[in-house]
């Protein structure tokens, strides 16, 4: 039998995402509360200026563009407090907003504007060199790129200036819409096996997600709009991208409905994070592993009082339990973990702040209203405790796919199931672990190895600060075999003998077949995502390369 949430169902209403935020006949908090925060200008947005700032955009997108349900707006850019205003006007059209990595060139961007059919382009000063380009290759009209944050251009207008000025469209027009049918996101996949995909998100996805979230974290969490450390409540720091689905949920969204104040970082910078943490008195943070290693290691810490942060929460990737632990011991500060995809807008499961020292290593217990099972590679159900691909179904899960129906088949199951491609199981407490994705283990002599146990127990040495490991090809057994990447802490020495010791002392803790074969090797940095997953992809071309050239050598 499918595993069911152990929270009780929550009603999900039938209402697109704007009258969900903004429609509501009341709220637990004042309109005037001010919940997006630049520490850097001292700029904000309260509940009443978002909703305000949104409604003049899409009135001024509607007379100017004759923007309308349906259409696409592409977002190319880094975090900043315009975000929600102008994603929002485009919500009150009717259209859906497209979100591209900021850091992509005009390729890469090109491509999802054109896939997604974006109409225009909303960026940033400092990023219009690539929108540009971009929009050239795409046949975009260089006067449908338009600026928002504080930088401004002569040539591009600022979205606060695209206005009905003429009072044509009636503040009361706002588009019709299907909340189970028509999109309100596409974000794109990381394209780790090919070319982005389009993920589609309907408005009751997002909707379905966020009420899925208050449930949870104002329940067994104490997320309150009221509250300590100052009487203001809770105040979140967001640090992941807006871009990112993680970002634009569980923060973005998340603190708009639940009236949470969201200080807003354009990018992460660690010694800035624990300044702005000290300064507004941060009371939580969703974060991915890489931040939590920082505050695990990383000596600047140690330079400010971070004694406001009742919890933090690390999704993106799985964590081991090694530095969940150094964390407490470090800051007191307890890490919860929580687990999602794009796919699922994101978050399926979460953990309480109760039973984050009891099930340390778990990502928390599904959300309301899901229902999950583990399969093996026949997709025939696992009991509790069997480790399989995790399957999952509910409101918050994706439709498919933008313009790849080809896909639907390898996606779900014929009962209707999303394949993660997340490997995990569950305990008689409904608590999930993931250990890894089904098309990254390490398969040695038809023996599985997860590389995220192998990197989790890496961490755990005080001489390492980062780690990834991958298979490389062993050619004399004519297998793969695992080959850990490690970045080590400042003043350690790099050198064969280290090598050795490492390999050694992780091979000591674990069975035969995970041991390091593939031995150790030192880098200066892991490459990873905006949303902090490592880039596997990158680090095995690199092992290639190493390989090849070692081959050649002995040739």
């Amino acid at each position: 039998m499918p595993v069911k949430a152990v929270y009780p169902d929550v009603v999900i209403p039938d209402e697109d995402l704007w009258t969900y935020q903004f429609e509501q006949k009341s709220k637990p908090f004042a309109e005037d509360r001010e919940i997006y925060i630049d520490p850097d200008t001292g700029r904000s947005y309260t509940w009443a200026q978002t909703k305000a700032t949104a409604l003049e955009f899409g009135r001024g997108l509607r007379a100017a563009w004759g923007f309308q349900k349906g259409d696409v707006l592409g977002f190319f850019s880094n975090n900043t407090i315009d975000f929600a205003p102008a994603f929002f006007g485009v919500l009150w059209c009717g259209g859906a907003a497209m979100t591209a990595n900021p850091a992509y060139t005009a390729t890469e961007l090109a491509f999802q504007l054109k896939d997604s059919g974006s109409r225009g382009i909303i960026t940033q000063a400092a990023f219009l060199p690539i929108a540009t380009a971009a929009a050239k290759e795409a046949g975009i009209p260089l006067d449908r790129i338009i600026l928002m944050g504080d930088g401004r251009d002569q040539q591009f207008k600022h979205f606060t200036s695209i206005r009905d000025t003429a009072n044509k469209i009636s503040p009361s027009s706002r588009a019709r819409l299907d909340p189970k049918k028509d999109l309100a996101f596409l974000v794109y996949s990381s394209g780790t096996t090919g070319l982005p995909k389009g993920v589609m998100l309907t408005h009751t996805n997002v909707v379905a997600n966020l009420v899925q979230l208050l449930d949870l974290d104002g329940k067994y969490n104490g997320l309150h709009h009221t509250g300590e450390p100052d009487g203001k409540g809770d105040k979140q720091l967001a640090i992941l991208p807006f871009f990112h689905i993680y970002g634009l949920t569980c923060i973005a969204l998340q603190g708009l409905k639940m009236g949470l104040q969201v200080v807003v970082m354009p990018k992460f910078d660690l010694e800035r994070t624990c300044q702005i943490i000290q300064k507004h008195q941060i009371t939580y943070m969703c974060i991915p592993p890489p931040i939590v290693l920082a505050l695990a290691k990383h000596p600047l810490v140690d330079k400010y009082d971070l004694s406001s942060v009742k919890w933090l929460n690390s999704g993106a990737a799985p964590l081991g339990k090694e530095l969940v632990e150094m964390v407490w011991q470090r800051l007191k500060i307890p890490v919860m973990q929580g687990y999602g995809l794009s796919e699922t807008s994101p978050t399926l499961t979460k953990g309480a702040v109760a039973d984050w020292a009891k099930y340390n290593g778990s990502c928390g217990k599904l959300l309301p209203n899901i229902l999950a099972k583990i399969v093996d590679m026949d997709g025939n159900e696992l009991a509790q405790g069997e480790e399989g691909e995790l399957w999952v179904k509910g409101p918050n899960v994706f439709p498919g796919y933008l313009n790849r129906p080809e896909l639907a088949a390898d996606t779900f199951s014929k009962d209707g199931y999303f394949r993660t491609g997340d490997i995990g199981y569950y305990d008689k407490k409904g608590n999930f672990y993931i250990t890894d994705r089904l098309k990254e283990l390490i398969k040695y002599k038809g023996f599985q190895v997860p590389p995220a146990e192998l990197e989790a127990k890496l961490l755990g040495n005080p001489q390492i600060d980062d780690a990834c490991v991958i298979p490389a090809h062993d050619r004399e057994r004519e297998t793969e075999v695992p080959r850990a990447y490690v970045v080590l802490k400042p003043g350690t020495e790099k050198s064969d003998a280290k090598a050795r010791e490492i390999q050694e002392w992780l091979d000591a803790q674990v069975a035969e077949h995970k041991k390091l074969r593939g031995g150790v090797r030192f880098v200066d940095e892991i490459p990873k995502n905006a949303s902090g997953k490592l880039l596997r992809r990158v680090v095995r071309e690199m092992a290639r390369k190493e390989d090849r050239v070692e081959q050649g050598a002995k040739l």
